[in-house]
């Protein structure tokens, strides 16, 4: 029987607990500390096993949200880990980093933006200096705007800017990766359920999503004569300041009610997910969306 006063990710039942979420607005990027409730990045519960020991990898929107919880678990599975995230989100990016070394690994922090392609070849460039090479990378960073009315209200600069933070910028984090990723290296992408069952209301974001699962099928045979492995986690609704700071009131309060679980996610949910496609575990793995959904089908 489940412990009624146990830790959300330690819970027996996946159904629960649920919680109340506040339906107070945030400004974009979102910042974690005023997220009520507080997301669960595993914090309390994730434990290592070594199996990325001596891994050295970089994080794209590694400050929070699913991000903050792949960090965690990458450290306390033995890697040394670099993430990117936006200059305003710093607080959230130091405390990652407070994190990342209170594991005993090395921790390094590249503010900047993706939609920016010389960011992309400076980050790499500072990792493997840092480093001394690079093992995994995970493309996490992400941007979306709900956009109620559908197509018609998506304004230009909100198209530009989904589209460079979400394709552009992981196609050039890719590009800048791949002269340093040798045999056993691993690229993970963060798609979503948006590639496969878009809503209305976030058009050019699933569209995006889409994009990227496409990226992934073809990577995966472009550097599988490599030994270079290429694989997605798609995750559903999933509770990260991105939700505040992007969607309305009125979806706040159904937040991932609509899956067959009847709750969303927290983002230290997903980090097992991530950890197995990193490891030797998925060594026969390429080329594969692996769904984090509560349920809702990819296919």
């Amino acid at each position: 029987m489940s412990n009624p006063n146990a830790h959300p990710l330690e819970q027996d039942d996946p159904r629960g607990p649920k919680e109340e979420v506040s339906t107070d607005l945030q400004n974009y990027p979102g910042f974690t500390e005023q997220m009520d409730p507080r997301p669960d990045h595993g914090e309390e519960t994730y434990r290592g096993t070594g199996r990325l020991a001596g891994r050295r990898a970089l994080i794209t929107g590694g400050d929070s949200g699913i991000g903050r919880a792949v960090a965690i678990a990458f450290a306390r599975e033995g890697a040394d880990v670099a993430i990117g995230y936006l200059p305003e989100e710093e607080e959230d990016g130091r405390s990652c980093i407070e994190l990342i070394e209170a594991e005993g690994r090395k921790a390094l922090a590249l503010p900047g933006d993706i939609r920016d392609e010389n960011y992309a070849r400076t980050a790499v460039e500072r990792v493997v200096a840092e480093f001394g090479g690079l093992d995994l990378l995970v493309n996490n960073a992400g941007f979306h705007i709900a956009q109620p009315g559908g197509i018609a209200d998506i304004p230009t600069e909100q198209l530009k800017r989904t589209f460079e933070t979400n394709v552009y910028g992981t196609v050039w984090m890719i590009q800048a990766a791949l002269p340093h990723l040798g045999a056993g290296a691993s690229i993970i992408n963060t798609t979503s359920i948006q590639g496969y069952h878009p809503s209305t209301s976030l058009m050019d974001y699933a569209a995006t999503k889409a994009a990227l699962n496409s990226l992934t099928f073809s990577l995966s045979e472009l550097l599988g004569e490599r030994g270079i492995r290429v694989n997605a986690v798609a995750p559903g609704p999933v509770w990260t300041p991105l939700q505040p700071a992007t969607t309305n009131q009125e979806k706040l309060e159904s937040f991932g009610e609509d899956t067959p679980l009847g709750r969303m996610g927290q983002p230290g949910e997903l980090a097992g997910a991530f950890v197995f496609l990193a490891s030797n575990d998925a060594r026969y793995v390429s080329g594969e969306v692996l769904g984090v959904t509560g349920g809702n089908h990819l296919a």
